[in-house]
């Protein structure tokens, strides 16, 4: 029979959400990657110019399954998080994803009728034929409402409270833990999840922010003597593995003349979209 403290040390050893993750991981890939491939591949009849699409309903679901699984996650950390901080940073989340939703719907309704998104929206030709020529303006604020307000109030309370989760996910030395099988079959599709973040989202910046704040954080925790738990090895592998894709993607696609005007600037990061309409729509159309 174990001791006290043999049962103790049981009880507090770490265990991997592999419910959550998987969940996590599976939902973001079917419900915020795979909606605008629904809406690729769905007939036209399917996808009225008045109403919501299927891919807008995958959407919304988005919206109310990610805030609620982080909100699990959170609730599972070892350590107390402020929970003033992580109510906040959810309700930021659930009002980018809506914002992103209404100015995005827009957006897949110009697509069916010819807009393209490795050009600028004043460069779009049927931009050019509006009348009066002041209503690409509104079509500006829209694209602001998509590309910036929605994607902030998304990715960076998103990232924050990942980091914030990070930051509980430590253990003492002596119970050093490494990622269960479980967690090295995620780690691919976890990590592409996040390079459809940096690269889509173009929220590279604050990605790498939060990986060497991640860095900094397993430095500062090692001098104390923890390192990362089962979690939080797989949150640090999922970033650095999605740092590498993102460094082969941008490296394919360094000498495109096309997306690098749409992509002005040192932090040249394409996006996947803009490189399918310029290289790709054509040829499937055919």
């Amino acid at each position: 029979m174990p001791g006290p403290r043999e049962l103790e040390s049981v009880q507090l050893k770490p265990q991997f959400h592999l419910d959550l993750w998987f969940g996590f991981t599976i939902q973001s890939w079917i419900l915020d990657v795979g909606r605008p491939v629904v809406m690729l591949v769905l007939p036209e009849d399917w996808i009225p110019l008045n109403r919501p699409s299927p891919g807008e309903y995958l959407h919304m679901v988005y919206n109310i399954t990610t805030p609620l699984i982080l909100l699990k996650l959170i609730e599972r950390s070892p350590r107390t998080l402020p929970r003033l901080a992580i109510h906040l940073c959810i309700i930021a989340v659930v009002m980018g994803t809506s914002i992103h939703l209404v100015a995005d719907s827009i957006t897949q309704r110009l697509l069916m009728i010819g807009y393209q998104l490795h050009l600028s929206i004043r460069e779009n030709p049927i931009m050019k034929n509006l009348d009066p020529a002041s209503l690409i303006d509104s079509f500006e604020l829209l694209g602001f409402y998509e590309q910036t307000l929605g994607h902030s109030m998304w990715y960076i309370p998103l990232f924050l409270i990942l980091f914030i989760f990070f930051s509980g996910c430590f253990t003492h030395r002596k119970q050093e833990e490494k990622m269960p099988p479980a967690a090295w079959f995620l780690l691919v599709p976890s990590a592409g999840y996040y390079w459809y973040l940096i690269t889509e989202g173009q929220t590279f910046i604050l990605f790498i922010f939060t990986f060497f704040a991640m860095t900094a954080t397993v430095m500062h925790q090692r001098r104390r003597g923890l390192v990362p738990d089962c979690n939080g090895l797989f949150l640090l592998y999922s970033f650095s593995t999605a740092l590498v894709l993102v460094a082969v993607w941008v490296a394919c696609l360094w000498n495109d003349g096309v997306l690098r005007r749409k992509h002005p600037g040192v932090m040249y990061v394409p996006q996947p979209w803009a490189f399918y309409t310029l290289h790709l729509q054509q040829r499937t159309r055919k």
